[in-house]
């Protein structure tokens, strides 16, 4: 049985759990379980992929702008960097995080130079452990606080970030990389 609250994941965190910044994020999530909603973007996003295929993968809406895995391996830093925060946060870190500068990442992630394939098996797998990390943790370690660029944050509205996010970028997907 999962240590996780249905309770304290069904319900939207406040907003004194996380940076105004990320309401745009956490707004766009559904009422409800917020890990039924990250297990649901799982089959939606790589149904997704699938269908932009490798043939588009390499894609650029516009001079300077992320490609199609780019935005994917974006997806997979930003997952691997909250679900930190939120472990740390779990764990009652007291150090606090760094930020992490997005385009530096993706800049070396020789994204590109990898299958698109390859992409969405690695999405798989880190959206898996982020959902057994968030089901490891009881209500505890949910409402517990770690200091990440330079501000406080709950591990349970980190998981609300999470599935916001990785909205976000499908919706990125959808009207500038599908409508061509």
């Amino acid at each position: 049985m999962p240590a996780t609250s249905s309770v304290l994941l069904s319900s939207l965190p406040n907003a004194d759990e996380h940076l105004p910044y990320y309401t745009r994020y956490i707004s766009t999530v559904p009422a409800g379980d917020v890990l039924a909603t990250l297990e649901s973007q799982l089959q939606e996003t790589t149904s997704l992929l699938r269908g932009i295929g490798e043939e588009n993968a390499a894609y650029r809406y516009a001079p300077g702008k992320w490609s199609v895995k780019e935005v994917i391996g974006h997806v997979l830093d930003a997952e691997r960097v909250f679900s930190y925060r939120a472990l740390c946060a779990a764990r009652g870190e007291t150090a606090p995080l760094p930020s992490f500068e997005q385009d530096d990442y993706v800049a070396n992630g020789n994204f590109d130079g990898r299958t698109l394939d390859s992409l969405i098996d690695e999405l798989t797998a880190v959206r898996r452990s982020t959902l057994a990390l968030f089901r490891s943790m009881d209500d505890t370690a949910l409402a517990r606080r770690v200091v990440a660029s330079s501000a406080p944050v709950t591990a349970r509205a980190l998981a609300w970030i999470l599935a916001g996010h990785e909205r976000h970028h499908q919706r990125i997907l959808r009207e500038h990389y599908l409508t061509r």
